[in-house]
């Protein structure tokens, strides 16, 4: 009798097990499918167009041209290096990479001055008419990327810090935007021996009235990196 028993259960578990074989098989298809699902969702849900946000109050577009088609931006200012990478993509395209646009950026030097202008800061007036620091424009490549190297923005009354970028395709403008930097990592910078004379920002991202209502599409991922500085990468969708 235990015999039979035996054989019994063995013949009930060799019908099962491809039973339970096969329906694992299927949850895990199941939870792949899922997966993916999400992924994409995930993926359709970024692909959104890049905020519009004000090109002032520096633009500086007089001097606009080779003089600032360029990679390096820093003309010797000091300040902590700033690894600068922005990859343009085509919402119409499924996010795509787009080729040759033209990408225009500026940003003020550590003390929160611009050049081009007469600025009025906490060292008092700069005359930087005739200059070109913090400005340049390179095109995009094949991945749709283009790369400056500067040195890290500091900051002015009334603003988070941040950097300007025009994005044309041809001659067409499509989009003005600006480029905010994660608050702890301008906390930390901020409190460095270049920087720290100037102080921390009082005006975070989600203080500064231009930009708090587009951080969704207007903030940049920051990282510290080998050689003492930061790598700056950030997506813009046109």
């Amino acid at each position: 009798m235990e015999r039979k028993n035996f054989l019994r259960s063995l013949a009930v578990t060799a019908i099962s097990a491809p039973v339970l074989l096969e329906a694992c098989k299927k949850d895990s298809a199941e939870q792949a499918a899922t997966a993916a699902s999400t992924r994409n969702a995930k993926t359709e849900a970024a692909c959104v167009p890049t905020d519009y946000d004000m090109d002032g109050p520096y633009p500086l577009y007089n001097s606009r041209g080779s003089a600032i088609n360029r990679v390096n931006i820093t003309d010797n200012k000091p300040g902590l290096p700033l690894n600068i990478d922005i990859k343009v993509q085509s919402v119409n395209n499924g996010c795509a990479p787009v080729t040759n646009a033209r990408v225009d950026i500026w940003q003020c030097d550590k003390d929160g001055y611009y050049s081009g202008y007469v600025n009025n800061g906490y060292l008092g007036v700069q005359n930087n008419t005739g200059r070109l620091f913090g400005r340049g424009l390179q095109y995009t490549n094949n991945t749709g990327l283009v790369h400056f190297l500067s040195i890290y923005p500091g900051w002015y009354p009334g603003r988070c810090t941040h950097l300007h970028a025009q994005v044309f395709i041809g001659t067409y403008l499509y989009l003005t935007t600006q480029i905010a930097f994660p608050d702890a990592i301008n906390a930390a910078v901020y409190n460095t021996p270049l920087y720290i004379a100037h102080g921390q920002n009082p005006t975070t991202n989600y203080l500064d009235t231009i930009i708090n209502d587009s951080l969704a599409t207007e903030l940049a991922t920051v990282t510290p990196n080998s050689n003492g500085g930061y790598n700056l990468f950030h997506v813009i969708n046109i």
